[in-house]
């Protein structure tokens, strides 16, 4: 039990350190001599649990996509109004990318290269991770519309939108940086920011609800 132990930290170490390098230069540029020393392990302890730079690329993909799974399933799995669900997914969705700001740099990097060549991993991401999740929320969101607590928007494009304002904003921390004179991962304004991306969503998509008839105090004194 604990060689196991000592085995998931050394897996875990390595991880940590590929995803950071991979997030700067890329599955290309990325060298494992580089990742082993800011691991703190040898180069043949890496051969050793993944045969080459591509398959611990694809483990360090693996991590990232299955921790948003499973952090957004629990969404699903607390059965909320669809108002709140959609409010729980973006709010989720942001705190994972917050959790570790370099996700969405070696996300933006894959969905780059998958333009240029094939990849290996995208088709598995998408089939495992993000497929079930897409076609959850947009379930989500077709009930919401034929309840009338939504407006009649495209699901499929809101949840694109969705998606992107969270991506785009960690993915741009350094240009926004530049634009703004200040850190935008800053824990003041990552909040600031969470609760802008809460705004837009809801003054976007959900539509107005109708008040409920309040009983004046006098009628209700006239009441036997």
């Amino acid at each position: 039990m604990q060689e196991q132990t000592k085995a998931d930290v050394s897996r875990n170490t390595i991880l940590e350190a590929a995803l950071d390098i991979f997030s700067r230069e890329g599955a290309a540029g990325a060298r494992t001599e580089s990742i082993a020393r800011a691991a703190g392990v040898n180069k043949a302890l890496i051969h050793y649990y993944y045969k080459d730079k591509q398959s611990l690329y694809g483990a360090a993909l693996d991590q990232v996509f299955a921790g948003l799974a499973a952090r957004m399933k629990k969404v699903f799995e607390r059965e909320l109004p669809p108002r709140e669900t959609v409010l729980a997914f973006a709010g989720a969705h942001f705190d994972y990318l917050a959790s570790s700001p370099i996700f969405p740099r070696v996300v933006m990097r894959e969905m780059m290269r998958t333009g240029r060549h094939p990849s290996p991993h995208v088709r598995r991401i998408v089939q495992r991770y993000l497929g079930p999740l897409q076609r959850r929320l947009v379930e989500v969101l077709a009930q919401g519309i034929d309840s009338g607590e939504f407006r009649r928007v495209n699901p499929l494009h809101f949840v694109l939108s969705m998606v992107a304002m969270n991506v785009f904003y960690f993915a741009s921390a350094p240009v926004i940086a530049m634009i703004t004179g200040s850190n935008p991962l800053q824990p003041k304004r990552i909040a600031e920011r969470r609760a802008a991306v809460l705004d837009l969503i809801s003054a976007a998509l959900f539509t107005p609800q109708k008040a409920r008839p309040q009983t004046s105090s006098s009628s209700r004194k006239a009441q036997p």
